[in-house]
């Protein structure tokens, strides 16, 4: 009877355990700042099954927490791992095994969304900088090369105090695209030479039209590149051409979806309410994960790390995958939570 209710319980969960019980922390060995040690936990159904890694983001000496977490996550080419929290550390790099190496940023306080690209002199960060009311291009040192201010061109404002940028995505050719999902929902294109070219959206209900454009990511797995944009309180994402037309609807009834991240036929999706989906080739959701049962901790910024649990979400912001399909998540989070999922292939589950 016993062992039917937790399997009841993990199944409510979203977690799969290996074992009868081998999913169940073992006597967990707090920390002095309240959270604890605990074994790994698997969430995710059928091919789309992750192991979680515990304590994965290791602080800086003399750190008691990261701060509130409240924008994306990147990766570079080495498989260093870049994510924003709302403090002088606005960029925080780390290592693959979760040890930190550096930050920077600290005079753009409040990136909201990021995206890395290589071009020609290296790999560059693109960030919407929404305490700013810009968009930001660093070197991965840390270096500004440029800042794109509010679009005045575009008509669509009386100042800069109106315009909130969230979301940032660069097309193959350069052009820019920045979401303003905070502001008039409006997502405004400008060439590699930061020129404005248009504005296209703007708020509403109806298909094409945004409630909170929160993320976008340019798709070239398409047969010419699009972009694909988080209509966060629509709770659907949508397509676009690169001109701004709109193409249809690729998703509905998720859980407000802040951010989106490609890696092969695969979408993750990071839903505010306390959830990470995956989606397929024809975005068919093939996997929820660390799914919360807590109603109450659902899109809730101040819970602390006392009440966490291992694999479950609270608030989904940011996600992003590696070269090998392992995740990244992000949840905003007061005190600051960055999450580690290892993605266990088929073949990785049958040798169990």
């Amino acid at each position: 009877m016993i062992r039917r209710v937790i399997v009841s319980l993990y199944a409510v969960l979203g977690v799969q355990p290996t074992g009868i019980f081998a999913h169940v922390p073992q006597r967990p060995r707090p920390h002095l700042d309240g959270t604890a040690v605990t074994q790994s936990v698997q969430t995710g159904q059928g091919s789309q099954n992750y192991k979680s890694v515990p304590n994965w983001c290791k602080l800086p000496e003399g750190l008691k927490k990261l701060g509130n977490t409240h924008g994306n996550i990147v990766i570079d080419a080495k498989g260093r791992v870049y994510f924003n929290t709302d403090t002088q550390r606005s960029i925080m790099v780390y290592s693959p095994d979760g040890e930190y190496l550096y930050s920077f940023g600290q005079d753009h306080v409040g990136i909201h969304d990021m995206v890395l690209r290589s071009e020609t002199g290296g790999e560059f960060i693109y960030a919407a900088h929404l305490g700013g009311h810009q968009v930001v291009k660093f070197t991965l040192d840390g270096t500004v090369v440029w800042t794109l201010p509010w679009p005045q061109q575009s008509g669509k404002y009386k100042n800069e105090g109106q315009y909130h940028p969230t979301g940032v995505a660069v097309a193959p050719n350069g052009d820019i695209y920045v979401a303003d999902g905070y502001g008039q929902n409006w997502i405004h294109q400008y060439t590699a030479e930061r020129q404005y070219v248009r504005s296209f959206g703007g708020p509403g209900e109806q298909p094409g039209k945004f409630r909170t454009c929160h993320g976008l990511q340019v798709d070239v797995r398409t047969d010419s590149p699009t972009l694909v944009i988080c209509d966060r309180e629509n709770r659907r994402l949508q397509r676009f051409n690169l001109e701004g037309k709109f193409l249809k609807v690729l998703a509905n009834d998720l859980r407000r979806p802040c951010h989106i991240a490609f890696h092969g036929d695969r979408t993750v999706v990071a839903e505010l309410e306390a959830r990470v989906t995956i989606l397929g080739k024809s975005f068919e959701p093939l996997a929820h994960l660390g799914d919360n049962p807590d109603r109450n901790q659902w899109a809730q910024n101040p819970v602390g790390p006392e009440k966490w649990q291992e694999g479950i979400f609270i608030a989904p912001h940011g996600a992003c995958f590696d070269a090998a399909g392992n995740l990244y998540v992000m949840d905003w989070n007061r005190s600051g939570r960055i999450s580690k999922l290892i993605w266990r292939r088929p073949k990785d589950q049958s040798a169990n």
